[in-house]
């Protein structure tokens, strides 16, 4: 449609310019004594267009002419810029195929395009500056350090335009990973603290730092960082749970006395404490502390017991629901405060033992704190089913060795004998 509407105007135009032609019979008489010169009023009309035209046309060749150098000069620059973006393209191609020689020579490369290019190429600091983390990345991979260092230290000198910044974090994070290769924990964390607030919070970064807490055995940072990378989807619900409660437990084992140790179960979420591994470790270090130090009396002795029992609490309470090595766990933490039990304590197991007859730890549980209680028969009762069908052969060793000093305490020495080679076979 609105090609036929310009059809009809051209043929408006031209039918009205024909009429105004042959019917114009104007005359223009140009005088130049002694001469006289008549022209129509047409032909005078095209030849001013002429001369316009001809004007015109001169006009626009001498300003060529006098663009010429500059034009030569952005041609030169265009070409630069080109070879600048190639090298920049390739070297990248060549460093994601592993060619780190040939990337690095078209790395330095572009540092020079980049470098003649002038600052009022667009993009030329941007590309400078990947131009050096390119280079620095290649060098890595070569195992040249000096190279590597003086390219970072350039591409972190260059002037990046306002929103360009992520370059510069970008540099930084490549500077953390590079340091975590050499298992230098001290330099990467240096690294991701000079990183912005914002960009400190990104999954790579917080990855980063979880790498360097790790690697820097600061257990507490780690946990720290964990939680902030469960937070926001860094890892699967499983993975997290997982090296959480790695990291809570490593974090235990941190501390080397009583009091540190309460400060760090204090610290953790009560998600992370109602963990049973978590709970269990953390009893069974209170108990090593506890054991360790000789200058601890009785009475704070049974509290520090009865501390890691309420520690313990939690994951008593899940028992039945507990996979098989997480319920051993729970016996031995138990066993490992039964020097201090009370009677409330007792009667629980002796309730969950009811309760669940079958179970060969809980009778086990049972036996060794009617042994501590001097319990002789009811301890050799629940021991004695118990030994054969334990799947633990560290609590299978610990009940035969118990049965022995049941069978001594009554004088059966035959009985003990086989009781201790039983032990020694497991």
């Amino acid at each position: 449609m609105r090609a036929a509407l310009w059809l009809l105007a051209i043929f408006a135009t031209a039918v009205g310019l024909a009429l105004f032609a042959t019917q114009s019979n104007g005359t223009i008489s140009l005088f130049w004594p002694p001469h006289r010169v008549d022209l129509s009023l047409n032909l005078a009309l095209i030849l001013l267009l002429a001369m316009f035209a001809a004007f015109y046309i001169a006009l626009r060749a001498i300003f060529s002419l006098l663009e010429l150098p500059q034009r030569a000069k952005a041609w030169r620059a265009q070409q630069r810029e080109r070879a600048m973006h190639t090298a920049l393209r390739d070297g990248l191609g060549h460093l994601m195929a592993g060619r780190f020689s040939r990337a690095r020579k078209l790395g330095l490369l572009c540092v020079d395009y980049a470098g003649s290019a002038g600052a009022g190429t667009p993009y030329t600091a941007e590309t400078r500056a990947l131009a050096h983390l390119l280079t620095a990345e290649a060098a890595q991979a070569l195992k040249d350090p000096a190279l590597r260092d003086a390219q970072l230290a350039a591409a972190l000198a260059t002037s990046l335009p306002r929103d360009a910044q992520h370059l510069r974090e970008a540099v930084q994070l490549r500077a953390a990973r590079w340091a975590l290769d050499e298992r230098d924990a001290a330099s990467a964390l240096t690294w991701l603290s000079h990183l912005s607030q914002g960009a400190q919070r990104r999954t790579l970064s917080l990855r980063l730092k979880l790498r360097a807490a790790r690697l820097g055995a600061k257990q507490g940072a780690a946990l720290e960082t964990a939680r902030l990378l469960a937070k926001h989807g860094g890892f699967s619900g499983t993975a997290a749970q997982s090296l959480v409660r790695t990291l809570a437990t490593a974090s235990m084992d941190e501390a080397h006395d009583v009091q540190q140790l309460q400060r760090a179960w204090a610290s953790l979420h009560a998600g992370e404490r109602a963990l049973p591994e978590v709970a269990t470790h953390a009893a069974k270090r209170m108990v090593n502390l506890s054991a360790a130090n000789s200058a601890v009396g009785s009475a704070e002795r049974l509290a520090q017991h009865n501390t890691a029992r309420t520690w313990l609490q939690s994951a008593w309470k899940q028992y039945p629901q507990l996979t098989d090595i997480q319920q051993e766990r729970v016996v031995a933490a138990l066993e490992s405060t039964l020097e201090t039990i009370d009677t409330t304590w007792l009667a629980q197991m002796e309730e969950a033992q009811r309760t669940y007859p079958r179970d060969a730890r809980l009778q086990y549980l049972v036996g060794i704190a009617c042994l501590q209680r001097n319990l002789w028969g009811k301890a050799q009762q629940m021991l004695t089913p118990a030994v054969r069908d334990l799947s633990s052969p560290e609590l299978q060793r610990r009940a035969w060795r118990a049965l022995a000093a049941l069978a001594e305490q009554r004088g059966d020495a035959d009985a003990a004998l086989a009781a201790w080679k039983s032990a020694a076979q497991v």
